[in-house]
Protein backbone atom coordinates (compact mmCIF):
# COMPACT_ATOMS: atom_id res chain seq x y z
CA UNK A 1 0.00 0.00 0.00
CA UNK A 2 1.31 3.21 -1.25
CA UNK A 3 1.75 6.56 1.36
CA UNK A 4 0.49 9.30 0.99
CA UNK A 5 2.75 12.45 0.68
CA UNK A 6 2.43 14.56 3.54
CA UNK A 7 1.07 17.52 2.83
CA UNK A 8 2.99 20.81 3.17
CA UNK A 9 0.93 23.46 3.06
CA UNK A 10 1.78 26.69 4.04
CA UNK A 11 -0.64 28.78 6.37
CA UNK A 12 -3.49 30.36 4.91
CA UNK A 13 -3.30 34.27 5.01
CA UNK A 14 -6.61 35.92 5.56
CA UNK A 15 -7.34 38.08 2.78
CA UNK A 16 -7.90 41.72 3.45
CA UNK A 17 -10.94 43.23 2.10
CA UNK A 18 -10.61 45.42 -0.59
CA UNK A 19 -11.68 48.85 -0.27
CA UNK A 20 -15.07 49.09 -0.14
CA UNK A 21 -18.15 51.20 0.50
CA UNK A 22 -20.12 51.38 3.92
CA UNK A 23 -23.44 49.28 2.95
CA UNK A 24 -26.28 49.58 5.00
CA UNK A 25 -27.68 46.20 6.57
CA UNK A 26 -29.85 45.09 3.63
CA UNK A 27 -32.58 42.54 3.64
CA UNK A 28 -34.25 40.58 0.69
CA UNK A 29 -36.94 42.76 -0.35
CA UNK A 30 -35.53 46.24 0.00
CA UNK A 31 -35.51 48.53 -2.54
CA UNK A 32 -32.08 49.85 -3.08
CA UNK A 33 -30.39 52.47 -4.91
CA UNK A 34 -26.83 51.03 -5.71
CA UNK A 35 -23.95 54.18 -6.97
CA UNK A 36 -21.45 52.09 -9.11
CA UNK A 37 -18.73 53.25 -10.54
CA UNK A 38 -17.89 53.28 -14.10
CA UNK A 39 -15.00 53.21 -15.62
CA UNK A 40 -14.47 54.61 -19.25
CA UNK A 41 -11.26 55.73 -20.72
CA UNK A 42 -9.69 57.93 -18.35
CA UNK A 43 -13.32 58.99 -17.87
CA UNK A 44 -15.05 57.86 -14.14
CA UNK A 45 -18.53 58.17 -13.27
CA UNK A 46 -21.55 56.93 -11.24
CA UNK A 47 -24.40 55.46 -12.74
CA UNK A 48 -27.23 54.77 -10.37
CA UNK A 49 -29.22 51.31 -10.78
CA UNK A 50 -32.41 51.02 -8.59
CA UNK A 51 -34.15 47.77 -7.87
CA UNK A 52 -35.49 45.32 -5.25
CA UNK A 53 -33.11 42.88 -3.00
CA UNK A 54 -34.16 39.60 -4.55
CA UNK A 55 -31.60 37.62 -2.94
CA UNK A 56 -28.37 37.81 -0.16
CA UNK A 57 -25.86 35.05 -0.78
CA UNK A 58 -22.79 33.54 0.71
CA UNK A 59 -20.67 34.80 3.65
CA UNK A 60 -17.48 36.95 4.58
CA UNK A 61 -15.74 38.30 1.86
CA UNK A 62 -17.77 36.01 -0.70
CA UNK A 63 -21.04 37.62 0.21
CA UNK A 64 -22.87 39.36 -2.56
CA UNK A 65 -26.29 40.52 -3.25
CA UNK A 66 -29.14 40.72 -6.37
CA UNK A 67 -30.83 43.58 -7.19
CA UNK A 68 -33.62 43.52 -9.81
CA UNK A 69 -35.26 45.90 -11.91
CA UNK A 70 -37.94 46.38 -15.17
CA UNK A 71 -36.63 48.62 -17.08
CA UNK A 72 -38.79 49.50 -20.62
CA UNK A 73 -40.97 46.00 -19.45
CA UNK A 74 -37.29 43.20 -19.49
CA UNK A 75 -36.43 42.61 -15.85
CA UNK A 76 -32.76 43.32 -15.62
CA UNK A 77 -30.88 41.58 -12.33
CA UNK A 78 -27.14 42.87 -11.61
CA UNK A 79 -25.16 40.84 -8.66
CA UNK A 80 -23.40 42.80 -6.49
CA UNK A 81 -20.34 41.61 -4.60
CA UNK A 82 -20.02 43.47 -0.43
CA UNK A 83 -16.29 43.84 -0.67
CA UNK A 84 -15.62 45.94 -3.98
CA UNK A 85 -14.57 48.73 -4.94
CA UNK A 86 -16.82 49.45 -7.32
CA UNK A 87 -20.02 50.13 -5.39
CA UNK A 88 -19.58 54.03 -4.42
CA UNK A 89 -22.45 53.94 -1.97
CA UNK A 90 -25.90 51.83 -1.64
CA UNK A 91 -29.29 54.01 -0.18
CA UNK A 92 -32.31 51.76 1.00
CA UNK A 93 -34.86 53.61 -0.23
CA UNK A 94 -37.80 51.39 1.47
CA UNK A 95 -38.14 48.30 3.36
CA UNK A 96 -40.72 45.40 1.56
CA UNK A 97 -42.58 43.37 3.74
CA UNK A 98 -41.87 39.74 2.35
CA UNK A 99 -41.90 36.61 3.69
CA UNK A 100 -39.06 34.39 2.07
CA UNK A 101 -34.99 35.11 1.95
CA UNK A 102 -35.42 34.14 -1.85
CA UNK A 103 -37.65 36.45 -3.69
CA UNK A 104 -37.23 34.09 -6.98
CA UNK A 105 -41.15 34.59 -7.69
CA UNK A 106 -40.78 38.29 -9.04
CA UNK A 107 -39.13 37.09 -12.26
CA UNK A 108 -42.70 36.12 -13.22
CA UNK A 109 -44.25 39.06 -12.11
CA UNK A 110 -44.21 42.92 -13.78
CA UNK A 111 -46.22 45.79 -13.61
CA UNK A 112 -48.27 46.07 -10.36
CA UNK A 113 -48.23 42.44 -9.16
CA UNK A 114 -44.40 42.33 -9.14
CA UNK A 115 -44.62 45.51 -6.36
CA UNK A 116 -43.82 44.59 -2.51
CA UNK A 117 -46.02 46.30 0.08
CA UNK A 118 -44.01 48.27 2.47
CA UNK A 119 -43.08 47.16 6.00
CA UNK A 120 -44.33 49.61 8.21
CA UNK A 121 -42.40 50.48 11.74
CA UNK A 122 -44.64 50.87 14.49
CA UNK A 123 -42.57 53.28 16.09
CA UNK A 124 -39.96 50.21 16.62
CA UNK A 125 -36.87 50.95 14.61
CA UNK A 126 -35.78 47.57 12.86
CA UNK A 127 -33.39 45.29 14.69
CA UNK A 128 -30.40 45.81 12.40
CA UNK A 129 -30.37 49.75 12.54
CA UNK A 130 -30.24 49.88 16.70
CA UNK A 131 -27.25 51.64 17.37
CA UNK A 132 -25.20 49.27 20.31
Amino acid sequence: MAKKAAHKGTKATPIAPRHAAEIPPLRPGDTVAVHVRIVEGDKERVQVFQGTIIQIRGAGPNRSFTVRKLSRGYGIERIFPYATPAIAKVEVKRHGRVRRAKLYYLRDRTGREAMLHEERSEGKPRPETVAK
